[in-house]
């Protein structure tokens, strides 16, 4: 994972976040409880909620701002665009990618997956949960050059 985009992740989500002191139940804007001197902040998001530490914030700032990645569609376009589009099987021009996927599921799937894992490889594409949902890398350097 880029460690930069990650890194600028985190400052957006102190920036769109208010440091709250959960004990007094009051935000701590300053960084510093004013009630009690605690500086063991949780972090507040306005109509979202509270929590400690950012990375749930990361998350909503991703579903909200971004489209996830369609692995399924755009693997399928990657294909499209290496073979040709029909292909002659008899007297019938039938779609290649379609013929693919129909006959051999479980490599088109392997295929899928070892073209997921080098998107993610080369840093075309971004997951921030394991795996489970991709974002592209230039999506979030847009976002984050916008704010």
């Amino acid at each position: 994972m880029n460690t930069e985009i990650k890194e600028k992740l985190e400052k957006l989500a102190y920036k769109k976040s208010i440091p709250f002191c959960y004990s007094c139940y009051k935000e701590a804007p300053e960084g510093k409880c004013k009630s009690c001197g605690s500086d063991d902040l949780a972090r507040l998001v306005r109509s979202i909620g509270m929590d400690w530490g950012c990375d749930w914030i990361i998350e909503h700032i991703l579903q909200s701002e971004l489209t996830p990645v369609n692995v399924d569609e755009s693997f399928e376009e990657s294909i499209r665009s290496c073979y040709p589009e029909t292909t002659q099987v008899g007297w019938m021009n039938l779609d290649t990618a379609s013929v693919m996927k129909d006959q051999d599921p479980i490599s088109w799937r392997i295929a899928q997956s070892e073209w997921e894992s080098q998107e993610a490889e080369e840093g075309s594409i971004m997951s921030f949960d394991n795996g489970s949902t991709y974002y592209w890398t230039s999506d979030l350097e847009t976002l984050l050059e916008a704010d």
